[in-house]
């Protein structure tokens, strides 16, 4: 587990209902360089319902057609940035892998987004049946969407070999509930879970020969 990934960037661009314009997204890692960014790997219905059955916000397609993903990947190329797939449901990891059969990309990095409501649950035991599913020695790391109940899915993560992440974008909460006051609580919450797991926790430089 590295102790901190590498620079990441590159805006998730999407839109409501219709074909976004990725030419800002796209400016923005020419502009930047970032070692890493993330590339949503496929299309999702966003959804969410309130508990007295309504939705939480209109329908939102987010969407995210192969040829926009091969743009986002030309443009990796030319700035010698990494890709991440972010892979919100199985038939996303699926499609990565297919993206490296047709040469898109040579090793892909799959990042697991679990705990968004109409996508894949924050459920461990989902997650131990997606790494066959993935590219053989893939990089793979999970990012996990919720309060409390997110735990038990890092811990399953270092525990399948996978890499840790966290931040306040993704949870305001520590395991035993607690709000966290910042990333550095979270930080230190899944240094525990690594080591409570026998994972190592790396330098910078490690982390950056791991993933670069």
């Amino acid at each position: 587990m590295p102790s901190a990934q590498p620079v990441r960037g590159g805006p998730e661009f999407h839109h409501r209902y219709h074909r976004p314009r990725p030419a800002g997204a796209l400016d923005c890692i020419r502009a930047g360089r970032p070692e890493i960014a993330a590339c949503n790997a496929g299309s999702l219905n966003y959804l969410k319902v309130r508990s007295n059955g309504t939705w939480a916000w209109p329908p939102l397609l987010f969407e995210n057609p192969v040829d926009k993903v091969e743009e986002l990947l030309e443009v990796c190329r030319e700035t010698g940035t990494r890709p991440e797939f972010e892979c919100f449901d199985l038939g996303i990891v699926r499609s990565v892998g297919m993206f490296a059969d047709v040469g898109m990309v040579e090793k892909p990095n799959y990042n697991l987004v679990m705990g968004v409501a109409s996508g894949m649950p924050a459920d461990p035991e989902l997650l131990q049946l997606l790494p066959k599913y993935m590219k053989a020695g893939a990089l793979w790391q999970s990012t996990v969407i919720g309060r409390e109940e997110i735990w038990p899915v890092h811990r399953k993560t270092a525990e399948l070999g996978g890499h840790l992440r966290s931040g306040v974008e993704d949870t305001f909460y520590l395991p035993g509930g607690e709000r966290a006051s910042g990333n550095g609580q979270l930080i230190e919450a899944l240094v525990n879970v690594a080591e409570d797991c026998g994972r190592k926790v790396v330098s910078p430089q490690r982390a950056r020969e791991i993933f670069l």
